[in-house]
């Protein structure tokens, strides 16, 4: 994220009480856990990356820690959690970005136990390097497996945080190109507040109390 640890940890603890929050919200839909988790994880991942500031960078374990949930990790959870929470007539198309997602992490994943990632403070911005092969492959389907599984859902709140999360790409592209990775993650982080109110919408009602002075509908 950018500016400093501070304000990763101040960030990441905000954001991962928003998730233990959606976690609350969705218990009585098993199938919307795994998204409703989604800004718990994300709150966890800055709070790793404030770890990286005090460190000053290097390749040490908050290093490889981040770069394990930002990259595999990521790009296997989003696509996942959507086809399980998604409407019945949207789960076939999103076998697509799912496997997408699938091949992605497992690239991503060979490359993290073969090669060294690093991180560099730059400024207010930290940049992570991996070295990675045919990058433009694997962050196009990278973006596929997360920005198109959210589009492609069929459910009017996931659709709409994949429209911020696909607009904060854009953006951190254009400012922050050497460290768009950071950036972006700090941007849908922010941006799953949305999920909140998605996890709100869809929560079930309450049961009706029966009993005497009750008369059932």
């Amino acid at each position: 994220m950018c500016w400093s640890a501070t304000a990763d940890l101040v960030a990441g603890t905000g954001i991962a009480a928003l998730g233990a929050a959606c976690v609350a919200l969705a218990a009585r839909r098993p199938r919307d856990l795994p998204l409703a988790a989604l800004p718990l994880l994300l709150g966890a991942h800055q709070i790793i990356e404030s770890t990286v500031w005090h460190d000053d960078g290097g390749t040490g374990p908050a290093t490889v820690a981040w770069a394990v949930i930002a990259m595999p990790l990521l790009a296997l959870w989003v696509p996942a959690g959507v086809l399980c929470a998604a409407p019945p007539s949207a789960r076939r198309r999103l076998l697509i970005p799912l496997a997408a997602g699938m091949a992605t992490a497992a690239a991503l994943a060979y490359s993290l136990a073969t090669r060294t990632v690093s991180a560099e403070i730059r400024g207010h911005t930290v940049g992570y390097s991996l070295g990675l092969p045919q990058p433009e492959l694997i962050v196009a389907g990278y973006l596929f497996a997360t920005i198109g599984s959210l589009l492609l859902s069929g459910d009017r709140g996931l659709v709409l945080f994949g429209v911020l999360v696909a607009c904060g790409a854009a953006v951190c592209l254009v400012l922050w190109r050497q460290e768009y990775i950071s950036t972006w993650c700090a941007f849908a982080a922010v941006c799953s507040v949305a999920l909140l109110l998605w996890v709100r919408r869809r929560r079930p009602p309450a049961p009706r109390p029966s009993g005497p002075g009750f008369r059932a509908a």
